[in-house]
């Protein structure tokens, strides 16, 4: 699927800044108010687009990512930022112990925008990252259902066909990965799409560990149609639908995003 963000940082940094700007904002204020100096780490923060409009609001920004050249490229688009103190970047592993010391109870927001569904062992990232909230603190999770239409990425696919077909990540693995294969996907990607198949979340399982981790709910949105589509399909942001957001299971076949703002009682 040749979109404009697939190939240029610019785009993409500045969609990620108008989706924060427009959406991802007001949503967090709806049930959490922004505050100057407020401290706020992005888990994934890959280019920097997102936080680019805390700084706006004169937030104090960390982004995290674990590939060093993204977080080159969200310091050299964030240039002016980090010179001016509002703004670090740094590649690390949130799970390395000197990371964990020197940042718990740090953060008032922290962000993983289309990020969980990447993440390993979900059971135990989401209480984990608890440790680095200050008290009263939340927590912000976007992400697609794995089984909505392209919940498995496929959209990266190199191939016309196999980047725009829906549902077949679905599929069995071995099914999956011979139709990948036969499509002439390179190595890399089949790689990558299969280990999103093996993360994948549904919006059920999300809201169960939420629980379990003891995290409320403070603010909830389902998509039909995600905030980003209008920048790759022009296509109107809309809310799912409050009868098909409500039916377990089925919903997660029609909701192409989840938003929540979750914070710990502690």
């Amino acid at each position: 699927m040749s979109l404009k963000q697939h190939t240029s940082i610019t785009e993409r940094f500045r969609q990620q800044y108008l989706n924060s700007q427009d959406y991802l904002i007001p949503f967090i204020e709806e049930a959490m108010p922004l505050l100057p100096d407020m401290k706020i780490m992005e888990i994934g923060a890959a280019e920097g687009g997102v936080l680019k409009a805390f700084t706006d609001r004169n937030c104090w920004v960390f982004g995290v990512d674990l590939n060093p050249a993204r977080i080159d490229v969200a310091r050299d688009m964030m240039a002016e930022e980090v010179l001016a103190g509002k703004a670090d970047f740094l590649a690390a592993n949130v799970y390395d112990e000197a990371f964990g010391n020197e940042w718990a109870g740090q953060f008032d927001l922290i962000l993983l925008k289309d990020t969980i569904e990447h993440i390993p062992e979900q059971e135990r990232f989401i209480p984990y990252i608890k440790k680095f909230l200050k008290p009263g603190g939340k927590i912000f999770f976007g992400f697609p259902p794995w089984r909505m239409p392209f919940g498995g990425h496929q959209q990266i696919c190199r191939g016309k066909w196999l980047s725009k077909l829906p549902y077949y990540h679905l599929l069995p693995k071995g099914i999956y990965q011979a139709i990948l294969k036969a499509g002439k996907e390179p190595e890399n990607v089949i790689t990558e799409l299969l280990e999103i198949k093996s993360t994948g979340i549904s919006l059920a399982r999300f809201e169960r560990i939420a629980q379990k981790s003891d995290l409320h709910i403070a603010n909830k949105r389902l998509y039909l149609f995600n905030p980003i589509y209008r920048f790759k399909f022009n296509l109107k942001p809309r809310e799912q639908y409050k009868l098909l957001g409500s039916v377990p299971y089925f919903r997660d076949f029609v909701t192409t995003a989840g938003w929540y703002l979750v914070g710990s009682d502690q």
